[in-house]
Formats: C-alpha cells, structure tokens, sequence
C-alpha cells in the first residue's frame, strides 16, 4: 500500500508526565500540523475528581470519551493533518479499567461506560500514526514536579505505575493502525534537537516512505 503523502491523524498516547503536550508542541510546528489539546483548564471535573475519586471517576470519563469523539469528528471531517494529544483509547483501556481495578468506579458504572466506549469506537477511524512515549515512573515522577500544575500534587505513585501497567499491555495488543513507541527515559525530544531529529526520522519513515 502507498503511503499517503497528507495523514488525516497523528496521536500521541502516553501515562501522565510522559511529554505527550510537549511533542504534540514540537510535531506540529516541525509538519505544519494543526495541534489539537486536551483542554485540562476548562474541564469541570478535573478537581472535584482528584478530591473525591469514586464520587467523580464515572463523570469524569464521560466527560473525556465525549470531548474525545468530538475531535475525532473534527478531524475526520478537515482537510489538514491533526496531532491529537492523548487517545479515544487511552480512557478505555488504561484510565477506566484502573479506575475500576482500583475500586474507585464500581463494576455497574464500569461496564456501562466500556459498553458505551465500543459503540462510539466503530463510529471512528484510527490514526494514521500513533506514537506511544514509553516512561518509567521515575521518568513520570520528575517531569510532574517540574510542571508542577496544582491538581497534580495528590497522584501517588502506585497510581501512576498502574497506568503504566495498563499503557504497556494496551500498546502489546494494538492492532489499529501503524505503532511508533519512543523511549521517553533514553530520549530526551524536549530539550535535545538531536533527540529530536531522531524521533523526526521516525515519524518520515512511518508516514511518508522515508528513510
């Protein structure tokens, strides 16, 4: 199959602190790429969850799944290319479950969620490219700190190597399109060009044939 010279969609997955903003940042100025966040400002949810998580966790991720749909929508309908930070199937598959496994979503709203989740999932088209930044929880740990937004003060590490856990077993199985995986504790894209550069190539040979 030829590669297509103009991806509809890029995605950048990874656990919390793992540079998923940063390389969305760096991608879309080096292509051209029209960025799209996760809007964690306007989120109505964000710190009520972190103070009461089985009050809030079903909500929550109510509130992402369809935030999440919304930009798929919006991409799939465009013209240009979009780097989404963060994925339709990380909420699934890693935040969710972890939520559940940790006994702070019970099972009922659980199953009405993943229910809900793989109805709106056959309604989408997979990325042309996701890029997985693979981070250990040291790596995690210190780049929380260095940003150090407020509602992120209270993530305990247990919390955080769950994720991790869950992140890894997803990107085994994903079958849904092309996989790029970036080791985010060997290299360092945010303040090293070189690092950068590499992940760049990366990118070409994936999307564009290039080598």
């Amino acid at each position: 199959m030829a590669k297509s010279s103009k991806p509809k969609h890029v995605a950048v997955a990874g656990n919390i602190g793992a540079g998923k903003t940063t390389l969305t940042q760096l991608l879309s100025k080096h292509y051209k790429w029209i960025p799209q966040f996760e809007d964690v400002d306007h989120n109505p949810y964000l710190m009520d969850f972190y103070e009461d998580m089985p009050r809030w966790s079903f909500n929550l991720q109510i509130y992402f799944l369809n935030s999440r749909l919304a930009q798929l929508q919006e991409i799939q309908t465009g013209t240009e290319t979009v780097i989404q930070d963060r994925t339709i199937y990380e909420d699934a598959y890693i935040f969710a479950p972890n939520l559940h496994d940790m006994g702070l979503m019970n099972k009922r709203d659980y199953e009405n969620y993943f229910r809900f989740f793989e109805t709106l999932k056959k309604m989408v088209k997979p990325p042309d490219l996701l890029i997985y930044l693979r981070a250990s929880v040291p790596t995690l740990v210190a780049q929380i700190q260095k940003r150090g937004r407020e509602y992120e003060e209270n993530i305990r590490l247990d919390y955080l190597k769950k994720l991790n856990e869950f992140y890894n077993k997803w990107i085994e199985s994903y079958k849904e399109g092309p996989l790029l995986i970036i080791d985010a504790d060997k290299n360092k894209f945010a303040d090293n060009e070189e690092d950068l550069g590499k992940v760049i190539s990366k990118v070409d040979a994936q999307l564009f044939g290039l080598f």
